[in-house]
């Protein structure tokens, strides 16, 4: 699984609206409005480098209101919560 961070600028009329038409879009999983630099995250998950480019490229950025997109593609994932499921052995129970 290919997993990106997709930093979102939008029209500052229209946050909630591009949220979930992006939320919408296949090969997103999740969208969240933030404060900082941006003003929305995204994360992308596809089983292919190629199928990046028609998740971002060809959709999320074509989302009317979506000023400007700045993509991190993930090497790595690393989670308290994913690490601590894959140890658990069931001894507390």
């Amino acid at each position: 699984m290919i997993t990106a961070i997709v930093m979102i600028d939008t029209a500052a009329d229209v946050i909630p609206e591009v949220a979930e038409k992006i939320a919408n879009i296949e090969g997103i999983s999740e969208v969240y409005s933030v404060t900082g630099g941006v003003d929305l995250v995204a994360i992308a998950r596809v089983n292919r480098h190629d199928d990046l480019a028609g998740v971002i490229a060809d959709r999320l950025s074509k989302v009317p209101g979506v000023l400007k997109t700045q993509t991190h593609i993930a090497f790595r994932s690393y989670s308290r919560h994913d690490l601590a499921q894959a140890f658990d052995l069931g001894l507390g129970d």
